[in-house]
């Protein structure tokens, strides 16, 4: 199954200031959800994100937060955005059929939002190059979890080429010069 930018949204999870610094190879997670975000935006994808309880662990990073629209922050305090009522009412109101999913920690509350959004009868996408956990083995773990549940591990650069679905548009020239060196 192809990524489609009119069946699908990105759902980013959790990358929050008190957070980030944990967490193994930040620098690339961020840069790679940053990247991801952005083409989202160009081509109209619906991007969500959720915050795990902000009071206590800050908001989404500044670099992030400002490719994001306002009305697309949740809160949340359960580890899966599927088990927090505002969350789940949110994602469903945009009825997305294909949910592709950037964020962490990936063995925490990337793999639980997975799992619950596969039991809707959602087609999953995990971005393995923009999740991340404090230990690579728990990311590792948590991606192979994923794949033998029916859920899509994908690569950031699949889910932009598959949004874009053929050169020659304007949307192309403009991604390919900006983003894809």
């Amino acid at each position: 199954m192809l990524i489609h930018p009119n069946k699908s949204c990105l759902l980013i999870i959790d990358i929050q200031d008190k957070l980030v610094p944990a967490i193994h190879k930040k620098e690339e997670l961020v840069e790679n959800t940053i990247w991801l975000t952005a083409i989202a935006n160009k081509l109209n994808v619906p991007i969500l994100t959720s915050e795990q309880y902000p009071k206590g662990l800050g908001h989404t990073i500044p670099e992030l937060a400002e490719l994001i629209p306002a009305e697309g922050v949740m809160e949340k305090e359960f580890f899966s955005c599927m088990s927090e009522p505002a969350c789940n009412e949110k994602i469903n109101s945009i009825r997305p059929n294909q949910v592709i999913i950037a964020g962490m920690e990936a063995h925490v509350c990337v793999l639980q939002t997975a799992l619950q959004l596969k039991q809707q009868a959602r087609e999953v996408y995990v971005v393995a190059d923009c999740v991340s956990s404090r230990s690579p083995e728990d990311k590792e773990l948590a991606l192979d979890r994923m794949r033998h549940a029916g859920i899509h591990v994908v690569s950031r650069e699949m889910v932009a080429f598959e949004w874009m679905q053929k050169s020659g548009t304007d949307e192309f020239r403009d991604i390919s010069k900006n983003f894809l060196r």
